[in-house]
This record gives C-alpha cells, structure tokens and sequence, in this order.
C-alpha cells in the first residue's frame, strides 16, 4: 500500500510540474507583450523595456519559472500587475467561494445519484426508464443554460433568491445558503446525470457477477446483498466516477460564478485573462491544477484500497 501512495504522489507529481510549465511557457513566453499589456498600446519600446525589467520578465523563461515555482512552495506568488494586490491574498478570498460550491454540489449528486441509479439498475422497468431520460436531459444542457434559466425564474420573475452576488458563511449561514442555491442547482443538474448514470452502469455490472447469485444461493437477504457486496463492489467505480464529476464540475462553476457574479477562481480567472493580469491568472490556474490532482488523487487511492486489483496500476 506504501508503494500505491508513493506511485501516485509521483505521478501527481509529474503532471504538476508538466502542466505548470506548459502554462507559464504560454503565459510568459512574451515578454515585450505581457509589459505592453500592462502599459497600454501607446507605451514607447522604451517604456516597454523599462517595465520588463521591473516586472523580472527580461530573465531567461527557465529561471522565471524556477522562481515561481519556488514561490509556490513558499507563498509567494507574486502581485497583480495592475493593482498590487497579492496573488495569495486573492486566491485566499476566492478559492473558498469555488469550494463551497464544488463541495456542495458533489455532496447533494453523490446521494441523489447513489439513490437513483441503484434504484434504476435494481428495479429497472420504468423506474430505469425515467432516470435514463433525466439523465440524457442533464447531460444535454450545459450549466450556464439552466443558470440563465434559474435566474429568470426564481430572481427576475419570482425573487426568491438573490440573481448575483456571495454572502460568506461567517458573516450570515442562511445568506450563504440564499446565495448559493441558485448556483449549486444549475451544477446539479448535469453532475446529477452523470452520477446516476456511472452509479447505474457500476451496479449493473456488480449485480450480473457470480457472487451475487452465489449469495443469493446462500439464503442471504436481498438487503444485505446490496448495501454489503453490490454496493461495495460499485463503490471503486463510482469514487472515480465523482471524482471525475467533481473536476468537471470546476469548469462549470466558472461560467456558474459569471452569471451570478461570483468572486470565485472562474471569475477571477477570466477577469485576470481579459485585462493581460498573468500572475494572477496563473494563480487561478495553480488553483484549479492543485484542486484537480488532489481531487484525483483521493478518489485513485480511495479506489485502490477497495479494489486490490487497481493497487497494480
């Protein structure tokens, strides 16, 4: 099991510094036009040099890198370039905002797609039917569709929910609740189907094994047949199968976060790309890489300690 950990720490690992380089290649490779973007289009070639010695963006790319990477360990992601703000300080007041939103969402899908999907892979006939309709419905609308939808209907027209903005769980719970249930059930609705989904089809499989009839044989209660040994079976699959959800659902929390104006890494993000603020986008993007791996990380390792069989991979 030691060896299980190290294996994927390494390999984690590997595709953090893979990643990271690859973007701040992209992101720093220009530096006359990264400096430009900070002076405007009527900086004189002088003053263009001038900022790229101040900003450090004169160095060779490899040491540029080397010293942000040593800055990641450290804390120190440098300032935005426009209004002095540390990274690390916006990070610390954004990263939260995306958090309770990822989390909230993968809580309520893990118990609705756990309930749904063993109830259409046990029961099947129209129960299966109905589940595999939502599901290819969810799958089909993107979450920034049914968050324009959401705020149509229940902020514009009915306003029983704020349309924008974020209340901090320590300032006022049921503000934090009001502000979030909006955002959360646009993320829901695709997560949900695919979770039920990937529940389904791991159930499915578990239920059509040789040791469930043999159980079945034994005398052994369906009951126990199904939370004990189906379920556990299931439970590899559907830990990658959230995990994965849960990675995608951070892509949907940016376009999430824009529409209901939420200070969380998306908007952070994408704000930071249109004014040509690197540090802080690479920033966001270390965010969202470290929230990945760690993410995938638990559910491999999750996944190994229930299934010998992926302790080899």
């Amino acid at each position: 099991m030691l060896l299980t950990l190290l294996t994927r720490l390494a390999r984690s690992l590997g595709v953090f510094l893979l990643v990271t380089i690859v973007t701040f290649s992209l992101m720093y490779s220009n530096g006359p036009g990264v400096a430009r973007a900070t002076l405007g289009l009527s900086a004189t070639e002088e003053d263009v040099q001038r900022r790229m010695v101040e900003l450090g963006l004169d160095r060779p790319l490899l040491i540029q890198y080397l010293d942000w990477l040593g800055g990641v360990f450290t804390g120190n992601l440098g300032n935005s370039f426009f209004t002095g703000e540390a990274v690390t300080s916006a990070l610390a007041n954004r990263v939260p905002v995306t958090l309770s939103l990822t989390i909230a969402t993968v809580l309520i899908t893990i118990v609705i797609s756990v309930l749904a999907g063993v109830a259409a892979a046990y029961y099947g006939g129209w129960i299966d039917r109905v589940v595999q309709f939502f599901a290819s419905i969810g799958a089909a609308v993107p979450p920034f569709i049914v968050a324009v939808i959401l705020v149509f209907a229940f902020a514009v027209s009915t306003p029983l929910f704020p349309a924008t903005g974020y209340v901090r769980p320590a300032e006022s719970v049921t503000g934090w609740l009001t502000s979030i249930t909006l955002p959360v059930i646009a993320l829901l609705v695709g997560s949900i189907a695919g979770g039920a989904a990937q529940i389904r089809g791991a159930v499915l499989d578990a239920l059509s094994r040789d040791f469930v009839r043999t159980l079945r044989a034994r005398g052994l209660s369906e009951r126990a047949v199904v939370l004990r040994h189906v379920l556990r079976t299931a439970s590899g699959p559907g830990l990658i199968a959230f995990g994965l959800i849960m990675i995608g659902l951070l892509g949907g929390a940016l376009f999430v976060e824009l529409v209901f104006a939420l200070p969380g890494i998306g908007q952070l993000a994408v704000l930071s790309a249109t004014a040509g603020d690197v540090p802080m986008v690479m920033g966001g993007v270390l965010s969202i890489i470290v929230i990945v791996l760690v993410v995938n990380f638990l559910a491999d390792f999750s996944n190994a300690l229930l299934n010998p069989k992926a302790r080899a991979r």
